[in-house]
């Protein structure tokens, strides 16, 4: 996302350099900043820190408990990891602010937030921190003579009531902020269309410029389009983003939810559109009717090849694979076609504008770790030269000659740990990480007896 840094105290909006935000805390304008570190769920967790404090001392290490970067989504500490745990005692990790990412929060007045690397005590970045993993293949694509280009749509459900109201309810008898399907209108409830332009004027003023938002096909479902750019500036500004949702779902008494699946036959998608770049331009570029160009083919062969093999990192949780089902417009199986919104790998644009729509990922991927697993699968395509299946022309779904999406995280950690694409890719001690991380998700889940269990076992 190509936000442009200022240093105009009359414009304080988006991205700001260290000396406008010096500036900006001298005149009493920025009283706190948040210092936030991406879980292994795409989560901002880190601290609030005294502005003042922090221009003080902005390019000194802080310090944060290592179990961010090893616990649940329920933040439980978490036995079995390399990084850190009981035996270890839970120590600290070391975190460097990134200074480029500086960005005002306007509605949240006199804040801002910037986004954090984590390194060990002796001064090595931690791999499995998900943007560590993101730079670490965004510079071996470089080293090919690549960048990547990329823009983020996300779909979520907004329910009618607080979190703190869904969660007394224990999350029974949740109502969608709207009720029926209300997909490219143009008219909204009073409600919606205030949240929509809040949330527009909030994303703008934070330096986070969006292309569109919709309303989606299921009741109470949205969608949210952002602006080609950056790929490490794309995962931070969609990190704000849903800090920002959030909060102003909360103040419109609505929450807000990302969940792949949030109810049967609904699902929530996370589709990355991507393309790679080298000094002689856009590496896809091509015109309807004519061949693809080969980076664009290998790169295409790479991702049928690749992702399924990195399953866990762009589909984390059990509910992941419930969003994959026939006729809902998420994939059923690794195939690609032109336009076509069914399969897993969409070409879509033309000339310049010519790019990858990758349709896996769900809204309850972590941006860093989705786009890691694409880049991966890329570079196995590029490098590796797998085979290139013909595109799909018809209906996906019936489709039988090609790799199924996973039926399960079960079977998605199977295919991810200790297979050499991933390997390759990230190295055994990432793998590991996240196998475990995934593993303690199937773990939870299979100790908890579910509502729907009790409607087919009470009679």
């Amino acid at each position: 996302m190509n936000d442009q840094h200022t240093d105009l105290p009359a414009q304080l909006t988006g991205l700001i350099s260290p000396d406008a935000l010096r500036a900006a805390v001298k005149r009493g304008e920025i009283t706190t900043l948040m210092l936030a570190v991406p879980d292994m769920q795409g989560r901002a967790k880190g601290k609030i820190l005294s502005a003042p404090v922090f221009v003080e001392r902005m390019n000194a290490e802080a310090e944060m408990c290592a179990y961010v970067l090893a616990t649940d989504v329920n933040m439980t500490p978490l036995g079995g990891f390399d990084l850190t745990g009981w035996e270890q005692g839970y120590g600290d990790l070391g975190v460097t602010a990134d200074t480029a990412s500086i960005r005002l929060l306007p509605h949240l007045p006199g804040n801002a937030l910037v986004m954090g690397d984590v390194f060990h005590h002796d001064g090595k970045p931690v791999e499995v921190a998900p943007r560590q993993m993101l730079r670490t293949q965004l510079e071996r694509l470089a080293d090919i003579g690549y960048h990547v280009a990329v823009g983020t749509e996300v779909e979520f459900l907004l329910y009618q009531g607080t979190p703190q109201d869904a969660h007394q309810a224990g999350y029974q008898g949740l109502r969608p902020a709207w009720p029926h399907n209300l997909d490219y209108a143009l008219g909204h409830p009073p409600q919606a269309a205030d949240f929509f332009r809040h949330l527009h004027d909030a994303l703008q003023d934070a330096g986070i410029p969006v292309e569109a938002i919709k309303t989606e096909g299921a009741a109470g479902q949205v969608e949210v389009t952002f602006v080609y750019g950056d790929v490490m500036a794309a995962c931070d500004a969609y990190t704000a983003f849903k800090l920002i949702v959030e909060d102003l779902a909360q103040r419109h008494g609505m929450t807000a939810a990302f969940m792949a699946a949030p109810a049967t036959g609904v699902g929530n998608g996370l589709h990355l559109h991507l393309s790679l770049w080298s000094p002689h331009g856009n590496a896809f570029t091509y015109h309807r009717g004519d061949d693809l160009p080969p980076v664009m083919e290998r790169a295409i062969a790479g991702l049928l090849s690749g992702m399924p093999h990195l399953a866990p990192l762009y589909a984390p949780t059990p509910n992941s694979y419930k969003r994959y089902a026939p006729y809902t417009f998420a994939p059923t199986r690794y195939t690609w076609g032109f336009d076509n919104r069914g399969c897993a790998v969409r070409v879509t644009g033309a000339g310049e504008n010519a790019h990858l729509e990758i349709r896996l990922p769900g809204a309850d991927a972590n941006p860093y770790l989705a786009l890691s697993a694409a880049c991966a699968a890329t570079i196995h395509g590029l490098q590796d030269h797998p085979d290139l299946p013909p595109p799909c022309a018809g209906d996906p779904y019936t489709v039988a000659d090609v790799a199924a999406v996973p039926v399960d995280l079960t079977e998605a950690v199977r295919g991810f740990d200790g297979h050499k694409i991933a390997h390759d890719a990230f190295g055994e001690g990432v793998v590991r990480h996240y196998a475990r991380a995934a593993r303690a998700e199937l773990d939870w889940h299979r100790s908890r007896v579910t509502d729907t269990e009790r409607q087919r076992g009470i009679r």
